[in-house]
């Protein structure tokens, strides 16, 4: 990483690429009945929680009227907001869990095939025999394999075939709409890819990968063959590098940091129906970085 200080962009250039990230977030506030005071007390919050922990200069105490010199409010707003602690980053209990136990039942050897794929696990088996069992103790001790089968039978993440063995399904990969597992990643993930995008604005040169591919002028089916046919490519991708870094990580002591490795797709109709093509019209595709 570059030791060098971040060098940000001016504030009226941010207005537009700013606008265009946060309108389908402000469609998922509206639907979800969080209105616009609800949200400037959210974000008068959250300024001056940043600017307290994440401007403070070395040696010297943080003050208000410096905190409010940053973010533009109020020194009594200040004074009344500060202290809040660091946001909280904790990884709910239950998230936590099935995630570890579907990472290492596609990355294990042991409850996987050469390619990644699960094995149908049966309920329970010898010690030396793959089970369901034995794969949810090899992550947590804290809850029951029996507890664990029948929550994901119920969710539907695991099915049971006709040799009593619990089988993985595809759904497994993506979280039921609007539960707290999909709740959690939405943050999570999104706050990752905005990171690294902002670090790459701020860096002399791009710290990390932060690329898309993109094509405009499409028909409807083109741009579902292709939505589906890169579902296929990151699926593969995600599952070679979740193997990857279970071995890798099984091999070295834990340490403080983290890692995130994302693919997201995405495809809409970009003008109103009766605005028709022309072959010169057609977008010839970018990757940008």
């Amino acid at each position: 990483m570059s030791g060098d200080a971040p060098r940000s962009p001016a504030p009226a250039k941010l207005h537009a690429p700013l606008a265009r990230l946060l309108r389908p977030l402000v469609r998922l506030l509206i639907r979800s009945g969080i209105t616009f005071p609800m949200l400037m007390e959210m974000l008068r919050e959250l300024y001056v929680n940043v600017a307290e922990y994440d401007f403070a200069l070395p040696g010297k105490e943080q003050t208000d009227s410096r905190v409010s010199l940053l973010t533009g409010i109020h020194r009594k707003e200040v004074r009344r907001l500060r202290g809040a602690g660091a946001p909280v980053n904790a990884v709910p209990a239950t998230v936590s869990q099935t995630s570890r136990i579907l990472a290492r039942w596609l990355a294990d050897p042991k409850f996987s095939d050469g390619d990644g794929h699960p094995l149908p696990l049966p309920r329970t088996a010898e010690p030396s025999q793959p089970s369901f069992e034995q794969l949810v103790a090899s992550v947590t001790r804290d809850v029951r394999p029996r507890a664990v089968l029948d929550e994901w039978l119920d969710r539907k993440l695991v099915a049971i075939d006709d040799q009593d063995r619990a089988v993985l399904v595809e759904a497994a990969f993506v979280p039921r709409s609007g539960d707290d597992q999909q709740l959690y990643y939405l943050g999570r993930n999104l706050h990752d890819h905005i990171a690294a995008a902002v670090a790459n604005v701020e860096a002399p040169s791009p710290q990390f990968l932060e690329r898309a591919v993109h094509y405009d002028g499409l028909t409807k089916e083109l741009a579902e063959q292709l939505q589906q046919r890169s579902r296929e490519v990151a699926m593969q991708a995600l599952q070679k590098m979740n193997r990857e870094a279970h071995a890798a990580s099984d091999s070295v002591p834990p340490g403080q940091w983290r890692w995130n490795f994302g693919v997201y797709v995405y495809s809409e109709e970009a003008v109103p129906p009766t605005t028709a093509h022309s072959p010169s019209d057609r977008n010839d595709g970018e990757a940008t970085t």
